[in-house]
Formats: C-alpha cells, sequence, structure tokens
C-alpha cells in the first residue's frame, strides 16, 4: 500500500474506535486528566458533527479508584483491585459525560466484558445498544467491567477490549491512543539503532517481535497488546493506528488523511471479512424460507429480512445463532444471525412488525435478520 493510499484510511472512515490508555487519563497515575479528556472529547465532538460515528473505550478506572482511595501502589488482591475498579468508574463516567456535554454531545456508559462478546445473544444484544447510540449521535464510552471480571485485570489492558468493539460495531479503523509515538522496531529507550515504523500490514509476525515490553506501572498493556489488537481488528477488515495521545488534534489530523503515528493496514476488505466469518466459521442451526418477493428484497434491494416475508421456520434455534436464509425452492440466499428465537420467529411468521409486541410481549428489532448481521451467498 502506497503512503497515499494509507492516509486514506482514516480520512475515509466512517466509524471509527478511539481507544486511550490508563497512563494518559490518569496523567502517569496522578488521577482523571480533565484537561486531556476535554482535548479528546472536543475532537470526537467535532468527527461526530462532520458526520463520522465515534465510540471511545476508555482504560482509566483502576488508576482513578486507587487515587480515591488513596493508594499510592496498584495492589496485587483481585477483589482490591475490582473495588478500585468501583470507586474510579464513577469519576471516570463523570469527566466523560461533562466533557461530552461541554461540546454539545451525548455521552452513554457501556461496561462490557469479553463474555460479553464471546456469547451471540449478548453480542447481538451490545451490538444493537451500540448501534441505536451511534444512530442517535451519541458518543458510547466503554471500558471493561473490571468490577465483575477478573482476566483484563490480571493478563491485560484495554487494547484487546478496543479491537472487539471494533470487531462488534463494524469499524472502519481503530486508533489507538498511547504514551508513545508509534511502534519502533526495538525499544528507542534502549536501542540507539530502533528506527520508527510508519505503516506495516497488520498481522505481520514481524511486528510482534518488535513490540517486547511491559505496560506502564499504572496500565497492563505493552506495544505488544497493541500490536495484537491490531491484528484482532484487522480480522473483521478494520486498520488500526497507534499514535501519541498528546499529539496536538491527533484525531482530527488523521481524518483529514495526515500520517501520524504507526499505521497497520488491515489486508482483507471490511465487507469480505465480515462474509468469510459469517459464511464460514459459525455453525448454522437453523434455517428461514422466504417469499419470492423477499427474496428480489434481499437480492436486489440489499433489504433486511422482515418476519413478514417468512413463510417457514426450519430447526431450533435462539436469538443470536446463525442461520440459513432460503427461497421458495430451497436455493440458500444467504446466511445471518437471527434477532429472535425459532419459536418466536413461527409466531412471526407472515406478520407486520406493529403485531410483535402483542404475540410476544415485547419488540427486540422489526427485523428477523438485519442487513449488517448478513451475508449473501452470491456477494
Amino acid at each position: 500500500m502506497s503512503s497515499m493510499q494509507g492516509s486514506a484510511v482514516l480520512r475515509d472512515a466512517r466509524r471509527i474506535v478511539v481507544k486511550v490508555g490508563s497512563s494518559l487519563v490518569t496523567n502517569e497515575g496522578r488521577g482523571l486528566d480533565e484537561k486531556a479528556i476535554g482535548e479528546w472529547c472536543r475532537q470526537l465532538a467535532l468527527l461526530v458533527r462532520d458526520g463520522r460515528e465515534v465510540v471511545m473505550v476508555s482504560s482509566g478506572a483502576i488508576a482513578e479508584g486507587m487515587k480515591r482511595l488513596g493508594w499510592r501502589v496498584r495492589p496485587h488482591e483481585i477483589h482490591e483491585l475490582q473495588a478500585a475498579a468501583a470507586v474510579g468508574q464513577m469519576g471516570l463516567a463523570q469527566v466523560y459525560e461533562s466533557k461530552l456535554r461541554e461540546n454539545g454531545m451525548g455521552s452513554a456508559q457501556v461496561l462490557l466484558t469479553h463474555a460479553d462478546l464471546a456469547d451471540r445473544e449478548r453480542y447481538l444484544n451490545a451490538r444493537s445498544t451500540l448501534m441505536t447510540l451511534l444512530a442517535l449521535g451519541v458518543v458510547p464510552v466503554i471500558n471493561e467491567n473490571d468490577t465483575v471480571v477478573t482476566d483484563e485485570i490480571k493478563f491485560g489492558d484495554n487494547d484487546t477490549l478496543g479491537a472487539l468493539v471494533a470487531n462488534l460495531v463494524e469499524a472502519d479503523a481503530l486508533v489507538i491512543l498511547t504514551d508513545q509515538k508509534g511502534l519502533y522496531t526495538a525499544d528507542p529507550r534502549k536501542d540507539p539503532e530502533a528506527r520508527f515504523v510508519d505503516e506495516a500490514a497488520a498481522g505481520d509476525p514481524a511486528l510482534e517481535a518488535m513490540a517486547g515490553g511491559a505496560g506502564s506501572s499504572i496500565g497492563r498493556g505493552g506495544m505488544i497488546t497493541k500490536i495484537l489488537a491490531a491484528k484482532r481488528a484487522a480480522g473483521s477488515g478494520a486498520s488500526t493506528v497507534i499514535a501519541w495521545g498528546r499529539e496536538p488534534d491527533a484525531l482530527l489530523r488523521l481524518t483529514r488523511g495526515e500520517s501520524i503515528g504507526t499505521l497497520l493496514v488491515a489486508q482483507t476488505a471490511k465487507h469480505q471479512a465480515r462474509k468469510r466469518w459469517m459464511a464460514d466459521h459459525l455453525q448454522l442451526r437453523g434455517a428461514v424460507s422466504v417469499d419470492a418477493g423477499a427474496a428480489v428484497k434481499l437480492r436486489t434491494e440489499g433489504k433486511s429480512l422482515l418476519p413478514i416475508g417468512m413463510t417457514a421456520i426450519e430447526g431450533e434455534f435462539s436469538r443470536g445463532d446463525v442461520i440459513a436464509i432460503r427461497d421458495e425452492r430451497g436455493v440458500e440466499l444467504g446466511r445471518g444471525l437471527a434477532n429472535y428465537s425459532s419459536v418466536e420467529a413461527r409466531m412471526l411468521c407472515r406478520k407486520p412488525s406493529s403485531e410483535f409486541e402483542r404475540l410476544l410481549g415485547y419488540v427486540a428489532e422489526p427485523e428477523m435478520v438485519h442487513r449488517d448481521n448478513m451475508v449473501l451467498m452470491y456477494s
């Protein structure tokens, strides 16, 4: 990829996940850096006004909790770390909410665990919530739910969560803001021969060798977790930029096409990555048959599958399972994530969305399979 093409990755990105680490958010553990957070929020607001959708993944709850509790050294006991996270999350959410509001933006706090994204039903629920918030012009501020989980506290930072969120919302780009300028061929603090890496392919094995070293004393991530996060994000077609979080107007300049930090380019286009994931890696749990009119809408108009167009349900499946979509002749048109279980789907066949609440007692989505969660077999 040429540098001109590389600069276009962020310039053309419509949906962006921004991740900031603990050392930046808390100014190396001295407490929440309201000025820095306010600066990122100002840029996020300008990006939203520019027609982009942005999600913020922010570390800092444990570090802020340590400050509020008067702890100068990060504890080792899991229950103490979880307590610190609970205390600190209050302050973290408060600062983001106030700074985004100052810039005319609504905000939402979303706490996720890896289990939320590993379970297909919870994955679909989280995705639906985030997509709704983005459609409303609200900026979701996401953090690992450290109060109830232990894996991230023990082993990592929110770099992995940032990548998982990029996968979840099908982001075009992941921007990891850190306390370093980007990736070097070696640790520049130890090796004067270390060269800066402007651009590389996400997932290149050589990158992991360059990224050795631990994280800061406040966070638990290091450059290696960022390299692995970029590789994970690339799995859904999102490219990643690793950049210094205090670079003036970094987010705005990146989206203007300026080269800042290290760009790790996804080697698979977003649509193709999504299709491969849906078509090859998930086991089919059932199928729905659709009438000729629905088949045309799916094939030629890129529409979602509505229950009113369904004629029959096969198999037993739950919300979030992958199901096949077949035409009247039994030919598979595509497959996607079911918004309703097979039991519910049988009740909704041939019914308009206006009747869903009467039939089920609630409404999840008007679609059986949303077009964003569907791949067509011919495309």
